[in-house]
């Protein structure tokens, strides 16, 4: 039996209804998308409209076969300043409501990590454009994507350790991935604002571009991928990420699989009488 006061179905049901603001804007060109998290005048929270309608948006995306890659950005002056601290305050409010912490859980696993997995499950190629300070789930989302640039005005903000939480949606994997588990937990700790440049030092962004070009730069990731066969680009992305977890010698076994459909393409075949000449 549903309890009907699960504070999850009411933020849900308050953020479907029809009448609420659009927090997400979707610009499709041909192969390619730009969502851009559009609430600037908070910089981007993370509302309960806004992350709805994100989830819908990348689901849509993902699902079509056209779209190979996706950039995600945030309406400037910043990407993301994470989660709502309105809703986080209702969420204590209701800690000892029917459902509990499972209303969070909920949340957290269904809106925020559905979200994430959406990024690193599927097909499509991610590309972060951060423009400005990303916190929180916000930052776990553009760490989560394929690709990940910056502008100079992009600043990355581990707050997680101030508000009393850990690492989430994936971020502590993403941290210790690319700083190691001592650099990663130097990262929480401090909770030091990282500003572009010294996250590019860092490996957590690829590029850094002048904040007026970050789309531009963007585009020409979209592009650089438009120009290599569609099935070797899908294939390499879910064999990258599980190599990311697995023994050298299952990452041999993966490639070695996943290789011989490659050689069946006409791709292929046409590269190879190409270079034969």
């Amino acid at each position: 039996m549903q309890s009907r006061d699960s504070l999850y179905r009411t933020i849900v049901a308050q953020a479907d209804d029809p009448e609420s603001p659009v927090r997400v804007r979707v610009e499709r060109h041909d192969d390619r998308a730009v969502v851009t998290l559009d609430e600037p005048d908070r910089l981007n929270v993370l509302s309960g409209p806004l992350v709805r309608q994100l989830r819908s948006a990348l689901t849509a995306l993902v699902d079509d076969v056209d779209v190979r890659t996706v950039v995600l950005t945030g309406a400037d002056p910043g990407f993301s300043a994470g989660g709502d601290l309105q809703m986080m305050r209702t969420a204590v409010e209701h800690l000892h409501g029917a459902e509990g912490v499972t209303d969070m859980w909920r949340w957290i696993r269904r809106e925020f990590g559905a979200i994430a997995k959406t990024i690193a499950g599927s097909d499509t190629i991610f590309v972060a454009a951060i423009n400005g300070p990303a916190a929180g789930v916000g930052l776990a989302w553009a760490l989560t994507c394929d690709i990940v640039l910056a502008s100079d005005r992009a600043i990355l903000v581990p707050a997680f350790g101030r508000l009393g939480l850990i690492p989430e949606v994936g971020t502590s994997w993403a941290l210790t991935q690319r700083l190691g588990d001592q650099g990663a937990l130097a990262f929480y700790l401090r909770g030091d604002h990282i500003d572009a440049h010294t996250a590019q030092r860092l490996g957590l962004v690829q590029e850094v571009v002048e904040h007026e070009r970050l789309l531009q730069a963007a585009d020409e990731w979209c592009s650089r991928i438009a120009d290599l066969p569609p099935h070797a680009v899908a294939m390499t992305k879910p064999l990258l990420r599980a190599s990311a977890d697995a023994s050298w010698s299952a990452s041999l076994t993966y490639e070695e699989f996943a290789e011989p459909s490659c050689f069946s393409t006409a791709a292929f075949a046409d590269s190879v009488t190409d270079l034969l000449g």
